[in-house]
């Protein structure tokens, strides 16, 4: 660099020439014009902003504390008549319990303020901490609440509409007026008096809001006396009432109580003694104990349990309520629910479903315990039903598990058990469910409207409101050959051109992994038309046209049909499950249905074939009288009018001449379909008159053998429909004009040629009238059935009618109690073969055999004082399992397909009848 004199003084004349200020100049008054811009535009956006922000804030409503405090409303519940009082949900003074501070104990509130707003005791309404790190969170691709008790306190009571926020503007208003009316409640109330409002606000899950309501829910007792331990497990409710459930969910509570506890501790409310004495302290065992105790001593029916979960559902899928809204609405908002439900039908139901003499001559009683010890020392035992089982079998040999003859039985044999574990100083909390077996559900729906008019989840006396309701979500069984017209018949004839006189030869067949498929009647049968095939339930034929028509349509139907536990794709262990496979038409699933979706779904046939969403109440109205929610018929068409038409006239052949002749109602027209599981764990009858629909399911809870008696679903149905049809008049199903009569030739389904072929005359779409005359053959036998056709009929009219073999006991109303078997659980492995193509053993511990295997029979044997064949084989070969195994002996007589042969959640045997 160059500092000589000259260059130091060119340097200078080049910096104050006149043309360089001028650039400097023009750059500086640039610089400041956009530093104005900015100063202008940020002045601009603040004034705007401040303007925006005062005018929500002038919109904010006028609160007080007053406007804060929770209110309540009894819901009422009535019968289709829309005048008789059924049901009240939980009135406010029942359903809540006003608490004062002073009767809510500390560690309770601190508990809350530990795990939902930490600063409660600091901030003035708003958390700016916690807004600032939401806000990092949120920006980081999680998620994070940053609302304060405070602002809670005031969305659930001055914004309870807030769920119906239609844009970002309503939500961003609603947020600053939440904000400022924070701000407000603060100056007007004292941090005790709103943590006191927001108490006894929030939603705690099972029908509770506020914490006294949850004390005496979860643990039988006033608020006031609750432990530490116990106060974290109800704080521990708050974010998801669901799904952090303490009876229902004790795993995922457990989980957020130590979070709970463990806030607490670092924040300072507990000691580390305190900690660790909480933590250790197994207080399920207690909740689950109080959880059989209501408040209400005559519990909800089952169709008030059923139309609570529908209307809960409705609420947040329709409306867009939130969970803890949804619970307000129901059990303190006043609505009024205007139910399907004919109390003379539900009667009728109630009735036949709790008649001895409908079930098998031995009554047996199934039993579920849980036991939690706590010995002198303050150690603590668990017991369950596994170690009675255990000793009944190794000191009295006995080996029908858990059931017994008695309910006195049961509880001797858990008195002497007891002495076996029983100290000095010990103290006990147990729980005993003793429930008759086998079980059974029923729904009964009118099809022209989706209503179901009654609904019964179970045999023997309720004993708690929400429990285990069999005909609703409660339980998944496997619903056997009712499966073979919705996953088959009913696609190939609405989608494939197929009709009642398609022929399908019933011959030696094997599934993809080589098992070979067989029927319940001995041997093979040669052509047989679509008609015969169903109203016999023939395996084989079943199984071809679900392989020709393709496994991917029979599903797509049967979700048209409203089956919504049908399972695309399920990875277990590595594996890959589905119901697109050859046992779908069989009734094979992976995780069952539900007895009230298969109702809808025959329904939907009976209904010309248009579905109509199985609702249980016709209209809600809110506490104004406004109306909230409208059931109505919410429908889409399943099949052609013609189809449907057809396949009720096969469903026709099943109860005039197959295997639900036992169902027949006198002069009133009678169609439907039965279903039988491998080793009877599952009976089903699902049938339909011009009136109404009806689905019956029985078996074992705990999915045991029903090996005593299977006809007792066709007793139920019938002893149900006929007394519901009393009054009414017979009426013919109705064929529409798109639907016509021809004579065909039996053995081919063509036109048939005079003299030359055994011919039938059928029902056929009109746009699928046959065209082509058969050539005829040389023997012809023109009889409605070859000798053939009627040994299929008289064996498949034994299923469900001859004794079998039981074992295990079910499950106790309650599924949730510890050691229970809850049929809701879909964690147990799977019933349907795998997607793989070489067979597939599930997991351990669940289903044996899969969708298991053929039994091979003899003759039936001889007759014993039950009217059943007792002592024979099974009637012919059971098939439609995924890797099978042969079984033998039994008296089924009835065609039984798939199924699987172990123990496992309410999956139960695959198969058909």
């Amino acid at each position: 660099m160059n500092y000589s004199k000259k260059k130091a003084a060119q340097k200078q004349k080049k910096i104050t020439s006149k043309s360089t200020m001028q650039g400097k100049r023009v750059g500086i008054r640039l610089v400041k014009a956009f530093f104005l811009c900015i100063l202008v535009i940020g002045i601009a956006g603040v004034v705007g902003g401040g303007l925006f922000v005062k005018k929500i804030i002038d919109d904010s409503p006028k609160v007080s504390p007053s406007d804060v405090k929770p209110q309540g409303y009894t819901t009422f519940v009535y019968a289709d008549d829309e005048k008789t009082e059924i049901e009240r949900f939980v009135a406010s003074g029942s359903n809540r319990v006003y608490k004062s501070i002073e009767e809510i104990p500390e560690d309770l509130q601190h508990a809350f303020v530990a795990i939902e707003d930490e600063r409660f005791y600091d901030h003035n309404g708003i958390d700016i901490r916690g807004i600032a790190r939401a806000a990092v969170v949120t920006l980081s691709g999680g998620s994070e609440g940053a609302s304060t008790l405070t602002q809670q306190l005031i969305k659930n009571n001055v914004f309870p509409n807030f769920v119906n926020e239609q844009t970002f503007y309503d939500k961003l208003q609603r947020k600053f007026q939440e904000q400022f009316l924070a701000l407000q409640i603060e100056k007007q109330m004292t941090k005790d008096e709103i943590i006191e409002a927001y108490m006894n606000t929030i939603n705690l899950g099972q029908n509770s809001l506020g914490v006294q309501s949850a004390a005496k829910r979860y643990f039988n007792k006033n608020v006031s006396k609750l432990s530490l331990s116990e106060c974290a497990v109800i704080a521990g409710i708050t974010q998801n009432p669901s799904r952090l459930n303490p009876v229902t969910n004790p795993e995922k509570n457990a989980q957020r109580r130590k979070k709970v506890l463990k806030n607490m501790l670092e924040q300072g409310y507990i000691t580390e003694a305190a900690y660790k004495e909480a933590m250790a302290d197994d207080v399920y065992a207690r909740i689950q104990k109080a959880a059989k105790k209501s408040d209400n001593k005559n519990p909800y029916t089952y169709f008030v349990d059923a139309l609570s979960d529908q209307v809960l559902d409705d609420l947040q899928e329709h409306l867009g309520y939130t969970e803890t809204q949804a619970y307000n609405a129901l059990y303190s908002g006043g609505l009024s629910i205007y139910s399907t439900q004919d109390l003379d039908l539900q009667k009728i139901c109630d009735e036949e479903m709790n008649d001895d003499s409908n079930y098998p001559y031995l009554k047996e009683y199934g039993l579920d315990y849980a036991l939690t010890v706590t010995r002198a020392d303050g150690s603590i035992e668990n017991y369950s039903s596994g170690h009675i089982k255990k000793y009944a079998r190794e000191e009295h040999g006995k080996t029908q598990g858990l059931l017994y003859s008695s309910s006195d039985e049961a509880k001797d044999m858990v008195k002497e058990w007891k002495k076996t574990i029983k100290k000095k100083g010990d103290t006990y909390d147990e729980v005993i469910n003793i429930t008759p077996q086998p079980q059974a559900s029923v729904t009964l729906m009118d099809q022209k409207t989706g209503e179901i008019k009654a609904m019964v989840g179970g045999r023997g006396k309720k004993k708690s409101s929400l429990g285990l309701n069999r005909a609703y979500k409660g339980s998944k069984r496997q619903p056997g050959s009712t499966f073979k017209v919705l996953a088959a018949y009913a696609p190939a004839m609405d989608a494939c051109d197929k009709t009642l006189a398609t022929v399908v030869r019933d011959e030696p067949t094997e599934y993809k992994n080589g098992k070979q498929i067989k029927n319940a009647s001995r041997g093979y049968k040669g052509d047989v038309s679509y008609r015969k095939a169903i109203a016999n339930s023939i395996n084989v034929c079943a199984v071809k046209v679900s392989n020709e028509i393709t496994q991917q349509l029979g599903f797509d139907y049967c979700e048209k049909f409203g089956i919504t536990t049908l399972v695309k794709s399920k990875n277990i262990d590595g594996k890959i499950y589905s119901d697109i496979n050859e046992t779908l038409a069989l009734g094979g699933l992976t995780d069952g249905v539900f007895n009230y979706q298969l109702c809808g779904a025959y329904a939907a046939i009976a209904n010309g074939g248009e579905y109509n969403r199985p609702i249980l109440y016709s209209k809600i109205l809110d506490h104004d009288g406004n109306v909230l929610l409208e059931g109505g018929k919410q429908s889409h068409r399943v099949l052609k009018e013609s189809t449907a038409a057809l396949v009720t006239s096969a469903l026709e052949s099943v109860v005039s001449e197959g295997t639900g002749r036992s169902c027949q109602l006198g002069d009133m027209p009678v169609a439907g379909k039965t279903g039988t599981t491998t080793s009877n764990k599952d009976l089903w009858f699902c049938g339909f008159t011009p009136y109404y629909t009806c689905a019956v399911w029985g078996g074992y809870d705990d999915n045991k053998e029903c090996n005593t008696d299977t006809s007792f679903r066709f007793r139920l149905w019938k002893g149900i429909m006929e007394r519901v049809h009393e009054d009414l008049s017979p009426e013919e199903f109705e064929m529409p004009d798109s639907v016509e009569k021809k004579t065909v030739c039996k053995k081919t389904g063509m036109l048939a040629r005079t003299g030359r072929c055994p011919s039938v005359t059928e029902y056929f779409d009109t746009d699928v009238l046959p065209d082509e005359v058969c050539s005829g053959h040389e023997d012809v036998d023109d009889g409605d059935d070859d000798e053939e056709d009627a040994e299929i009929a008289d064996e498949d009219e034994g299923d469900g009618e001859d004794p079998e073999n039981p074992e295990n006991p079910g499950n106790p109303e309650n599924p949730s109690t510890p050691g229970g078997n809850n049929p809701t659980d879909t964690t147990q492995p799977p019933t349907t073969v795998p997607v793989d193509p070489e067979p597939t053993t599930p997991p351990s511990g669940g289903n044996n055999g899969n969708n298991g295997g053929d039994s091979n029979g003899g003759n039936n044997g001889g007759d014993n004082n039950n009217g059943g064949n007792n002592g024979g084989n099974n009637g012919g070969d059971n098939s439609g399992g995924n890797t099978g195994g042969d079984n033998s002996g039994g008296n089924t007589g009835g065609d039984n397909s798939g199924g699987n042969t172990g123990g496992g959640d309410n999956t139960g045997g695959n198969g058909t009848t």
